[in-house]
């Protein structure tokens, strides 16, 4: 009959010790899982988004899964004193170094889950791009670029940079630079291009369109139109106003100049 406190050969544990410990894996793994399902469960009651809930809930995980090795470690008679501390120092090494980065970037994806400067479908600029929001990762945000390219800039970048939003707000002013010679009727020239902004059906009425004169410059006065249109008509208004600036000016006998150089040779 097999003695269950009797040290096996060449291991110096007993076979209780092992079942024991096995055991303790066993539930302990069990019980873990529903630890960390029930706190998922409690956290989706809440108002955090599902990103959060989830990266909460794995590292609960990896907490417990340790605690219940290092209760087994110690059921077969292994002290547990320096497993922790060779633990804390791995740790400690990984996160100084190799890890740095990485856990800055899931740092700046628990920030960007969390407040949400950026939601997936809209169209912002990042560091230096401009795309729509295709994912929103817990190590980069993935942008669909307008050429159908996909990039993803790290979270860290996302979070660090300053973030334009074109698409969160419901209306956007459509700005339509053109400029008249010197010598133009301004307040004609103003009438007729607020008629064109009031005539066109995916203007808004309020705010009212405005146009504004922008600038002095060497070869033209500047205008400026600006004209309220919803988020996703913005494209189209601005092609529009564009196009139709151009034409009535030119059917109007409005003169809209070019950078013109004048050079005079002398003869000695």
């Amino acid at each position: 009959m097999v003695n269950l406190n009797q040290a096996l050969p060449y291991v110096g544990v007993t076979p209780f010790q092992l079942i024991s410990a096995l055991a303790i894996l066993i539930v302990g793994y069990v019980i873990a899982r529903a630890v960390v399902g029930a706190f998922k469960r409690a956290l989706r009651k809440t108002k955090l988004p599902p990103l959060v809930v989830e990266f909460l809930g794995r590292f609960l995980a990896i907490g417990l899964y340790l605690i219940v090795l290092i209760v087994a470690l110690g059921a077969v008679g292994i002290s547990v004193s320096p497993v922790i501390l060779g633990l804390s120092a791995v740790v400690g090494l990984i996160l100084g170094f190799g890890l740095q980065d990485t856990l800055t970037n899931l740092a700046a994806g628990v920030w960007l889950a969390a407040l949400r400067p950026v939601d997936i479908g809209e169209v912002v600029e990042v560091a230096g791009k401009t795309g729509k929001v295709n994912n929103i990762g817990l190590m980069g945000t993935e942008l669909l670029m307008p050429d159908n390219k996909l990039i993803t800039i790290p979270n860290k970048l996302v979070w660090g940079s300053v973030i334009t939003n074109y698409t969160r707000m419901p209306t956007r002013r459509v700005d339509v630079d053109i400029g008249v010679a010197y010598g133009t009727d301004l307040d004609r020239a103003i009438k007729l291009a607020m008629d064109l902004m009031r005539g066109h059906p995916k203007v808004l009425n309020e705010p009212e369109p405005s146009v504004v004169i922008t600038a002095l410059a060497d070869s033209s006065i500047n205008l400026q139109l600006r004209a309220w249109a919803k988020t996703e008509d913005y494209w189209a208004v601005k092609g529009d106003l564009t196009r139709g600036i151009y034409e009535l000016y030119t059917r109007e006998g409005i003169e809209i100049p070019f950078p013109q150089l004048d050079v005079h040779l002398k003869n000695e």
